[in-house]
């Protein structure tokens, strides 16, 4: 019971994301509000790691490490959740929530080039059907401007880094506690950003009102924090069965994006969120038949 309810907590909060960040968007330049949530986020954690935690184990990256911390936090923070944030300005927070469920999809196509693995059948149907769904998802909201192509773009390009940073991380031998390695990725991220935020970020577009700031600390805290210690929880117990829980990610980002952005759910959501389920089970059928022996 204990873990089912992890499972839907972290669900829920990865799925609040994408609905949290267009709130955000609304009162900020979305590279300030990335930015602030980077180093509020990245800031917490090494100071409670480095702080309250006495153990040996956390202690400071060798030059090695922090080479492999600076490469994730550029491709998982800095590019992932830098293009992610400007996209949800051209986004609808439903679709931004559909998109990040098909990580797993892209994350076959990459690791086929990576460590020269030809994908099987039953992975290129998931990729094909999660490709659709977002396809048909995605329809209604461009002809309604809840979605523009150059929002989409900004949000693909987003899930590629995101799956090729989860390929690089499943390629390296870490010999840092979980969470070092999540506040170390996440504050060099904000580092490697600064200077593009500086550039871009438009700080007269900002307010720095309560709305802001409830999007950034709830980004922060809640999923940043919470999310990813869940994430890492259910990764310790079952690879397979925790890539499960991003299938409800879907269904609760649209839920979200419909009651508190008033962003409609049609007859296209339904059937694009469905083949997006699909295509997950699809990709992993195989996986979960061999989590289940």
């Amino acid at each position: 019971m204990k873990n089912i309810a992890i499972g839907l907590l972290f669900s829920i909060l990865w799925a609040s994301a994408s609905v949290a960040t267009k709130f955000g968007v609304q009162s900020a330049a979305p590279l300030i509000l990335a930015n602030v949530r980077f180093f509020i986020a990245g800031i917490l954690l090494l100071g409670f790691s480095y702080g309250f935690i006495k153990d040996q184990s956390y202690r400071l990256p060798t030059r090695r490490e922090f080479g492999q911390l600076a490469l994730f936090g550029f491709l998982n923070t800095t590019l992932y959740l830098g293009l992610y944030v400007c996209a949800m300005k051209y986004t609808a927070a439903g679709i931004g929530s559909l998109a990040v469920s098909t990580n797993p999809l892209i994350i076959v196509l990459l690791s086929s080039w990576w460590l020269s693995r030809r994908p099987a059948t039953e992975e290129w149907l998931g990729i094909i059907l999660g490709m659709a769904g977002i396809a048909i998802a995605t329809y209604p909201l461009m002809k309604n401007s809840f979605t523009t192509p150059f929002g989409i773009t900004l949000l693909m390009i987003s899930m590629i880094a995101v799956s090729a940073a989860s390929v690089y991380y499943a390629s390296v031998k870490w010999e840092l506690p979980n969470l070092l390695i999540n506040g170390w990725q996440v504050f060099l991220g904000g580092v490697f950003l600064l200077p593009a935020t500086l550039w871009m970020g438009n700080e007269t577009q900002t307010q720095w009102n309560a709305q802001f700031w409830a999007s950034v600390l709830w980004l922060s805290l809640a999923v940043s924090i919470v999310g990813l210690i869940c994430w890492f929880y259910l990764l310790r117990l079952d690879t397979v069965k925790a890539s499960m829980w991003l299938f409800l990610c879907p269904l609760f980002g649209f839920l979200f994006a419909w009651w508190l952005m008033d962003e409609p759910i049609t007859i296209y959501t339904i059937i694009g969120t469905i083949l997006v389920v699909g295509g997950l089970y699809a990709g992993q059928r195989k996986k979960l038949k061999k989590g289940s022996v």
